[in-house]
């Protein structure tokens, strides 16, 4: 169990002005005015986003990197080369028609932090015991290129450098290709740091149902994603007898209508999609000839997650036949299960405490960037309400208060590296 001894008086104090100044700043990178942000991964949306976010390191004295994904690193090395060195960001990355806070609140929130801590230790005249870095991850949200969590994954060594460069978007272009465009294709070496901390809208309901402000999320389910193409025979829509046609998206539909019915059977520690359809010629008057399929299923269990990829091998069988036609998996994704790093959900719950907020423990089921590098090292994501718990919508949204009050948070658990050093190791 982690001591918090730090009154929380001495925790470094929030611009809350600046907080919000900043996150209305970025969300003008691809947003719309009905609330909605299209910053897709490498845009040119994103390259502004980036800029931004690089002149914000320049003006406070961080020293920007860039590695080969386009990974952003912000730091602070002000402890000594030989300290330990504790990361916190997200991504600026958003899904298209998204919302505003998904991820750019993650980084704005970091930024805020380390601004905060700056200002603390000028005002204590501590020296501080350990460097800090603040990370932008490239496609985090995987809707301009697959799979989601690639910078990470990159960094963290679960994705192969050469082959994330090489995935190509629904217009041939690369991520190779994407970074030299908006001018981020970097070559710094890896960053593995002795800890990351990543705050989050939680994208869900739970803490706003439970009348509560904090939650740490302990458990992160694991997920496996299929591209699936069914491929059948164009033709027209009209004089084809329906006997004979062979008809791609019929048999996609046939799987979509069996995906939810796994779900439905095996309840709540199972979710299905089918949320992607790429239809060929997609044209009214022709039946498809192909129909390109993205396909997720996720839980909190590794023996589920293998056992409803088993189910779903049959049914893509037995559609395709249902449908008379052919299929190709063209790619498979696996994200494994596991639990975030239990000293991290120990200081969050204490320093939470000091704050007069009571964490609510919490599964994440949608992928974070931190779940990627809790491979390489203690990681954990915690969460601040969602206003109806709307996610990837425009009308997604968390109040300034709880904003704030995230931010304060984690400063306060980055004030305690601060202080103590890497006190994951006492």
């Amino acid at each position: 169990m982690l001591e918090i001894r730090k009154d929380p008086s001495a925790f470094p104090g929030i611009d809350a002005e600046a907080l919000h100044r900043m996150m209305d700043e970025v969300s003008a990178f691809g947003g719309g005015p009905d609330g909605s942000t299209t910053r897709l991964t490498l845009s040119r949306e994103d390259g502004l986003a980036r800029d931004w976010l690089a002149a914000w390191f320049a003006q406070e004295g961080l020293r920007l990197e860039v590695d080969s994904i386009g990974n952003m690193y912000g730091f602070l090395d002000w402890a000594g080369r030989d300290a330990p060195c504790i990361m916190c960001g997200s991504h600026l990355d958003s899904q298209p028609n998204g919302g505003r806070f998904d991820g750019a609140y993650g980084v704005i929130a970091a930024c805020s932090a380390i601004e905060a801590i700056r200002r603390r230790v000028a005002e204590t005249g501590i020296t501080p015991k350990c460097n800090f870095v603040v990370v932008n991850w490239t496609n985090e949200e995987g809707a301009r290129f697959q799979p989601s969590l690639l910078g990470s994954s990159v960094n963290s060594g679960e994705i192969n450098l050469d082959f994330a460069l090489a995935r190509r978007d629904g217009s041939g272009v690369s991520v190779a290709e994407a970074l030299a465009e908006i001018g981020y294709a970097g070559d710094a070496a890896r960053v593995v740091p002795d800890a990351l901390i990543e705050i989050h809208i939680e994208g869900s309901a739970h803490l706003e149902k439970a009348g509560l402000r904090i939650g740490a999320f302990t458990r992160f389910w694991g997920a496996v994603k299929y591209r699936l193409a069914y491929v059948g025979r164009q033709a027209h829509t009209g004089p084809t007898p329906m006997a004979e046609r062979q008809d791609a998206l019929l048999a996609a539909a046939y799987l979509i209508a069996e995906l939810r019915d796994m779900a439905d059977k095996s309840g709540p520690d199972l979710h299905t999609s089918a949320a992607r359809l790429e239809v060929y010629p997609n044209s009214p008057n022709v039946v498809p000839g192909e129909t390109v399929m993205f396909i997720e299923l996720r839980s909190g269990s590794g023996e589920l997650l293998a056992s409803a990829e088993a189910e779903l091998k049959e049914k893509i069988t037995a559609c395709a036949a249902r449908a008379n036609t052919s299929f190709e998996v063209r790619s498979i994704d696996r994200r494994r299960a596991g639990e975030f790093d239990a000293g991290l959900i120990d200081l969050t719950e204490q320093t939470a405490k000091l704050l007069g907020q009571t964490v609510l423990r919490l599964d994440t089921i949608g992928g974070h960037d931190a779940v990627s590098m809790s491979a390489v090292t203690p990681a954990i994501v915690i969460g601040v309400p969602s206003v109806g718990g709307v996610i990837h919508h425009p009308t997604e949204f968390t109040t300034p208060e709880d904003r704030l009050l995230g931010t304060e948070l984690l400063a306060g658990m980055l004030w305690r590296f601060c202080v103590d050093g890497n006190i994951l190791k006492n």
